[in-house]
């Protein structure tokens, strides 16, 4: 089987690589040709901004799975099979616990076999990592993150140590911990290019707001007044600042308000909504 007007030899002029890490590939459409005459200004504009669609396509050659989001896939090609990834009772109910409290699918399909799997198009930008980066424990990333991921990762339901961490910073009681050897992918409201990244060694680092996208997984988490007065809390107009103690890094998006943008804009497109 060959593919004609995608990748490859055959590509097509608008579709760009972006990104490759191991067998996960992030292309992206430069040009949305198939708008009509009222939406055509909206959409040039809006490629100029980089707004425009990517795609993440994962490549199989039998040895390794992979593991996506529920709904995310768009099509497949070659000898490629889905199944739960379920080993049983315990499993599931481990699954479905850890899917209720993270916000995350309870049951991601896993996809095995020799050939091309290749998710819906999406606005938000596709970020490729390796857990092992983060350090021995891996990461932990923010709700509603993860887009699919090595079979090889192992996925962990992370608690919040600090009950001021749920009440004032905005968090659940639980983010995803991903760790292992392999590739994670996540939809990201910015670029690679707009993340900050912080390398933290016994240090704290401190974020008026939530905006943090991932971390090391052992990290302390904290939320604290910006000073140690009440009345100096006030005079600085800071409040309440999310407080990341130890070592390890952080990952942070200056402009996380906008991921409830991408959210609505893939709504609106026929895309998952996660």
């Amino acid at each position: 089987m060959r593919i004609y007007n995608f990748d490859g030899d055959n590509a097509n002029d608008d579709l760009n690589l972006l990104a490759r890490l191991g067998n996960f590939s992030v292309y992206e459409w430069k040009r949305d040709l198939s708008v009509g005459y009222l939406d055509a200004t909206a959409s040039y504009f809006a490629s100029q901004m980089g707004v425009c669609r990517r795609q993440l396509i994962i490549d199989l050659d039998g040895r390794e799975s992979a593991v996506v989001q529920a709904g995310a896939m768009q099509w497949t090609m070659g000898h490629i099979e889905a199944t739960t990834g379920l080993k049983g009772v315990g499993d599931l109910f481990g699954k479905m616990m850890r899917g209720a409290v993270t916000n995350e699918s309870a049951i991601k399909p896993e996809y095995r076999g020799v050939g091309k799997i290749v998710l819906e198009p999406t606005y938000a930008h596709i970020l490729l990592k390796q857990p092992s980066d983060f350090g021995p424990n891996g990461m932990t990333i923010n709700d509603g993150l993860f887009y699919a991921s090595s079979g090889s990762i192992q996925q962990k339901a992370e608690r919040v140590k600090s009950v001021s961490g749920v009440v004032a910073g905005n968090e659940g009681w639980w983010n995803l911990g991903l760790n292992g050897v392999g590739v994670v992918a996540l939809e990201s409201p910015v670029p690679e290019s707009e993340l900050v990244t912080i390398d933290l060694d016994n240090e704290e680092l401190k974020v008026d707001g939530n905006f943090a996208i991932a971390w090391t997984t052992g990290l302390s988490f904290t939320v604290e007044r910006s000073t140690k007065s009440l009345i100096g809390a006030a005079v600085s107009g800071e409040g309440l600042v999310n407080v990341y103690r130890g070592t390890g890094r952080v990952l942070l998006s200056p402009v996380a308000r906008g991921v409830q943008t991408f959210q609505q804009l893939n709504a609106g497109s026929g895309e998952p909504k996660h």
